[in-house]
C-alpha cells in the first residue's frame, strides 16, 4: 500500500506507528480474547488504556497537580458552549479575543449563555491576517475570563506568545496546534482540544482544566455539562468513545518515543522553515496573506494569481501522491497543515513541487 502525504485540515494525519499498533490490537488488546472496541469501559483492560492517555497528557506537558486532566466527548464546538456554561455565571461577563472563524463561533455560543464581550478583533473585511498585540486587548479586570483561540486553521495565524490577562482565568480553544509544543498550562485557567487534528481521531476533546475553577463552576447546569461531574469521575461519568481514546492514547505513546516535545518543536519549527522558505523564496507567484510574526506553523495558507492556477496545482499534487491542499470554503486558496504526524519528508517535497510548478507556470 502506497500512503499518500496527508495535509488535510481535520481529520488530519495520523502516525504510521499508531496506526499499525491499533492494526496489530484490533483483534484483541492484550489477552483478553477481544477487540478494544468490544471492552467495557468500566473493565480492567479498557481502563489501563484510559489512565495511560492521561498520564501520558500530563507527562508531556508537565501538566500541574492542581489541574484536571479530562477526556470529553463533542469536540471542541460543544466546548464552546460548555466553557460559558460553567465558567460565566449570572452578573458577569466573559471576554474573547477574535482571530478566526473558530474564535467567532465561541463568541456566539457564549451569547446564548450569559453576556460575552469582544475584547479585540483583527479582523478587516471579514479576514484575519495576524494576531492582536497585547496593547490591542481591550480586557475587562472584573471578566469571568478571557477566551483565545492559539491557531487559526481558516485564516492561517497563531498565537506564539498568549496574552498577560492578569488575575482573569485565561481560556484557550487549542484544538488545532495542541502538543505542537510545550507551554505552561499554569498560566491558563483551561485548555481544551478536539483531537482530530493534532494528536488523534474525531470523537475527542482533551480538556485541562484548574481544579479552583471547576469547584468553582455552575451547579445550575445538567449534570452531563458540568466539568466536575467528569472531573469527579475520570471522565468516566457516562460511556466515553473508547476507541477515539485508545487511538489518543497510541498517539501520545509515539510522541513520548520521538523525544517528547521539545523534539516534536523543533521538528515543526523546521517543516515551517521550509515551506514558508518556499514560498518567501516564490512570492511574486505566491502570496501568504498573513503577517510573518502570526504565521502558522501548524495551516500555511496561500494564494495563486489565479484560482484556475489553484485548481492545478492541487490536481499535480494529487498526481504526485499529496492530498488536503484545498483551502476552506469560506477563504478559498491553497492550505497546507503541517501537524505532528506530518514528516519533514513529506512538507520537503511539497516544497520542492511549489518550486517546480512556480517555474512551469509562471
Amino acid at each position: 500500500m502506497a500512503r499518500v502525504f496527508n495535509f488535510n485540515a481535520g481529520p488530519a494525519a495520523l502516525p504510521l506507528p499508531a496506526l499499525e499498533r491499533a492494526q496489530r490490537e484490533l483483534l484483541e488488546l492484550g489477552s483478553s480474547g477481544m477487540s478494544v472496541l468490544e471492552h467495557s469501559h468500566r473493565g480492567k483492560e479498557y481502563e489501563a488504556v484510559h489512565d495511560e492517555a492521561m498520564a501520558l497528557v500530563r507527562r508531556l506537558l508537565s501538566v500541574p497537580d492542581d489541574y484536571h486532566v479530562m477526556l470529553l466527548q463533542g469536540g471542541a464546538s460543544q466546548q464552546f458552549a460548555m466553557v460559558p456554561m460553567n465558567l460565566l455565571p449570572a452578573g458577569k461577563s466573559a471576554d474573547y479575543v477574535l482571530t478566526g472563524g473558530w474564535s467567532e463561533k465561541a463568541l456566539e455560543e457564549a451569547k446564548l449563555v450569559g453576556t460575552a464581550r469582544v475584547a479585540a478583533t483583527t479582523a478587516v473585511d471579514g479576514r484575519y491576517t495576524r494576531i492582536p498585540t497585547q496593547a490591542e486587548l481591550d480586557l475587562d479586570p472584573a471578566a469571568a475570563y478571557v477566551h483565545i483561540t492559539s491557531n487559526n486553521t481558516l485564516f492561517g495565524t497563531q498565537w506564539f506568545d498568549f496574552p498577560n490577562t492578569g488575575d482573569v482565568p485565561l481560556v484557550a480553544d487549542m484544538s488545532s496546534d495542541f502538543m505542537w509544543r510545550k507551554f505552561d498550562v499554569s498560566k491558563f485557567g483551561l485548555v481544551y482540544a478536539g483531537a482530530q487534528k493534532n494528536i488523534g481521531p474525531s470523537g475527542i476533546v482533551v480538556v485541562l482544566a484548574r481544579k479552583s475553577l471547576v469547584d468553582g463552576g455552575r451547579k445550575d447546569i445538567p449534570k452531563i455539562f458540568r466539568y466536575k461531574t467528569h472531573a469527579d469521575n475520570k471522565s468516566l461519568y457516562n460511556t466515553p468513545p473508547t476507541f477515539s481514546v485508545y487511538l489518543v492514547r497510541n498517539v501520545l505513546a509515539w510522541l513520548e518515543e520521538q523525544g517528547g516535545l521539545d523534539a516534536v518543536e523543533k521538528q515543526n519549527r523546521e517543516k515551517g522553515r521550509v515551506l514558508y522558505g518556499a514560498l518567501d523564496e516564490l512570492s511574486s507567484f505566491y502570496k501568504c496573506p498573513v503577517d510573518v510574526g502570526s504565521r502558522s506553523l501548524m495551516n500555511v495558507v496561500f494564494r495563486l494569481p489565479t484560482e484556475a492556477l489553484e485548481e492545478k496545482l492541487i490536481a499535480e499534487a494529487k498526481k504526485a501522491g499529496m492530498v488536503g491542499l484545498k483551502g476552506h470554503r469560506a477563504v478559498g486558496g491553497i492550505r497546507v497543515s503541517t501537524y505532528n504526524a506530518v514528516s519533514l519528508q513529506a512538507v520537503t517535497a511539497l516544497a520542492q513541487l511549489l518550486r517546480d510548478f512556480a517555474r512551469a507556470n509562471a
